[in-house]
């Protein structure tokens, strides 16, 4: 059942070296360290630090030396991490253009609610984003660059556009796409160096950075088949902060249901998002796993994206309007919509701890309280979930 082994998971992966070169450039690699104090990374080609989880990435050619350095606690290799979408090819389109906003009565949501998720920010860590796409532009998001510590987010995937414009994108009257936030702020931190496949001491840094700065949510649309140390410690920060983390559960579901990190260390204190298809069953795609929270549709969903977006996993959707719209599939898209109907529900009941406004989002889903391996406790009812934070008020 859902909240067993909450970050105690150890891969193989993760826990096997690469072996030390021998000095020359082709034999450098990158690993994640541990450090006592920053006077043990002197001397040392560090790419990133973050002083909070005293965590480096290095790059170096002697792996052996590295470990023997006074003050490393550990080295471990870095894990790449990959955004959560995927093909369209075998994804049926949905009838309507947003069946997702219907599909969940996110329609219903009062509009006072809708304006007090202003008091919220959400966290997007992810390839960035285009901040001239309308539905974001308006949002005015604040913007961090995990990798270089500027404030640039350039997203040349569509990948972050897309997860940031459905977990909160401008919900003004006659836009073209209602982010599930309403009115809920919008951060946007590139974790990806310059493409959609980055490593966990980015994602790291791109956790730290947005708990820090009073992110109340943080959604991960992104993951990999084996977890690390630095990610660990990254997911446990935002958790010991009381953040809400919401991450997709995966898409291994036609390939053996493989666990997907980090959405399988999230346990009881976070919420991992499968994807459902407009009937409210599992896509075929979705992982179903004992970690899954609950599910939101994930099957054609329609977001903003970039002009340079892959066209096989971003299909182009003729709205006849200013900035470029898409279709796209995957767990990646269905976490942000969980991640903003969390912002509602607090923006409902401001005084629910985390716990509180995760236990409303399962117990007010389509499965009535029951869990289940493929959806969790069912798909997300966002109007039912606000209703009842609003009663817990009285």
């Amino acid at each position: 059942m859902r909240g067993q082994g909450v970050l105690s998971f150890c891969c193989a992966a993760a826990c096997v070296l690469l072996p030390a070169g021998t000095g020359g450039a082709a034999d450098r690699v990158s690993v994640s360290v541990g450090y006592d104090t920053p006077a043990a990374l002197a001397g040392l080609d560090v790419r990133a630090k973050i002083a909070p989880l005293r965590v480096a990435e290095v790059t170096t050619t002697d792996v052996a030396a590295l470990r023997h350095r006074p003050g490393i606690r550990w080295v471990r290799p870095t894990v790449a991490r990959q955004r959560l979408g995927r093909s369209l090819s075998a994804a049926r389109r949905a009838a309507a253009a947003e069946w997702e906003f219907t599909a969940t009565h996110a329609d219903l949501v009062p509009a006072a609610v809708l304006r007090a998720a202003s008091r919220i920010t959400i966290a997007v860590v992810d390839t960035g984003a285009d901040l001239r796409a309308p539905d974001i532009a308006a949002k005015a998001p604040t913007t961090h660059n995990a990798v270089t510590g500027g404030a640039a987010v350039r997203d040349v995937t569509g990948h972050g556009t897309f997860v940031a414009s459905v977990a909160a994108g401008s919900v003004a009257e006659g836009g073209v796409l209602r982010g599930f936030g309403g009115d809920a702020r919008l951060m946007i931190v590139q974790a990806s160096r310059g493409n959609d496949v980055f490593d966990d001491v980015d994602e790291a840094a791109g956790i730290v950075w947005a708990v820090n700065h009073r992110a109340r949510i943080v959604n991960l649309s992104i993951g990999g088949a084996s977890t690390s140390r630095v990610e660990k410690k990254a997911i446990r920060y935002a958790l010991d902060h009381g953040v809400l983390v919401v991450a997709a559960a995966g898409n291994t579901g036609d390939g053996g249901n493989v666990t997907s990190y980090p959405a399988a260390l999230l346990g009881s204190r976070g919420l991992a998002v499968a994807a459902s298809t407009p009937t409210g069953a599992r896509a075929s795609f979705s992982t179903a796993a004992p970690y899954v929270s609950l599910a939101a549709p994930g099957v054609h969903v329609l977001g903003a994206t970039t002009a340079a977006a892959p066209t096989d996993t971003f299909a182009r959707a003729s709205l006849g309007a200013d900035g470029t719209y898409a279709y796209a599939s995957g767990t990646s898209y269905s976490a942000p919509q969980v991640a903003g109907a969390a912002a509602l529900v607090w923006a409902a009941n401001p005084s629910l701890t985390r716990a509180g406004v995760i236990r409303v989002l399962e117990q007010t889903a389509s499965g009535h309280g029951r869990w289940n391996r493929a959806t969790g406790y069912g798909v997300l009812d966002v109007a039912a979930a606000v209703a009842r934070a609003r009663e817990s008020r009285r």
